[in-house]
């Protein structure tokens, strides 16, 4: 089942799933100048060729909301759920067939990472780098063990009163005690992974979903960007090739000036 977002959400998505809901395409000299105060990150991107060959590269991009939610899910260690059984993320390689809950094992065919440094600055310093969800956080084996989880991650939750279960950004399961936010002292090595069709897979326990940019993610991107954008994820022709999402989800996070990010 693929969810459809209505009109209104599918507006709200917009804001939500990139970043660039409020920005205008800028042009010329203006252009230039606002571009040379972007901060750059190094990105690095595996995939499946066609002929079943798999395929790497690296390159510099923006350091934004919208780019980085694309290469920051799942810490070093995280043990991910596949045909023959679990793997470390840093471990999985393109073909491998990850275990979903929507479709059964799905072939993996895209893994972006990047590396937090622990004097990266956020565009919002009070939004958490990463997030521990402690072993048996939210039941037995749930997660085991520990989970360490980045910016650009979302765990799948059914809210009281609603029969649909919604993916919800995991800093906003920071309590303290059980799910803590925590700033790296050392460089972390962050991934996500893309299949086929966006959905949820396994992560030590937990339910956790698959990269998706957003519906309607290209509309408010200007054509360079967008571009940009689209060069890390050459198993895809186009930005449709993404589909729906599985499952409704929420923002990862809001600025101070109640902007949502990715």
């Amino acid at each position: 089942m693929v969810y459809t977002p209505s009109a209104l959400s599918l507006s709200n998505a917009l804001r939500a799933d990139t970043g660039f809901a409020d920005t205008q395409p800028i042009s010329g000299r203006h252009h230039h100048r606002v571009r040379d105060t972007i901060r750059t990150r190094m990105y690095d991107i595996s995939w499946l060729r066609p002929d079943g060959t798999t395929q790497t590269h690296r390159q510099s991009a923006p350091a934004t909301p919208a780019f980085e939610a694309a290469f920051s899910a799942f810490a070093h260690g995280a043990l991910v759920s596949t045909s023959t059984g679990p793997v470390a993320v840093e471990d999985l390689r393109p073909g491998m067939r990850l275990v979903t809950n929507e479709r059964g094992p799905s072939p993996l065919l895209w893994i972006g990472s990047m590396t937090l440094l622990p004097n990266d600055d956020n565009s919002d310093p009070s939004q958490p780098k990463l997030t521990r969800v402690m072993a048996d956080a939210f039941g037995m084996g749930r997660p085991m063990p520990d989970f360490l989880a980045g910016p650009g991650a979302r765990l799948m939750q059914r809210s009281a009163g609603f029969s649909e279960q919604t993916l919800r950004p995991v800093h906003e399961f920071v309590d303290g005690i059980n799910v803590i936010s925590v700033r790296p002292p050392s460089p972390v090595r962050l991934y996500h992974l893309g299949l086929h069709r966006h959905a949820t897979i396994n992560v030590a326990g937990l339910s956790a979903e698959t990269y998706h940019p957003g519906p309607g993610f290209d509309s408010v991107m200007n054509h360079e960007t967008l571009l940009q954008f689209m060069s890390f994820f050459p198993h895809m022709r186009r930005p449709t090739d993404f589909g729906g999402l599985a499952h409704p989800r929420q923002a990862l996070m809001k600025s101070s000036r109640n902007r949502d990010f990715a």
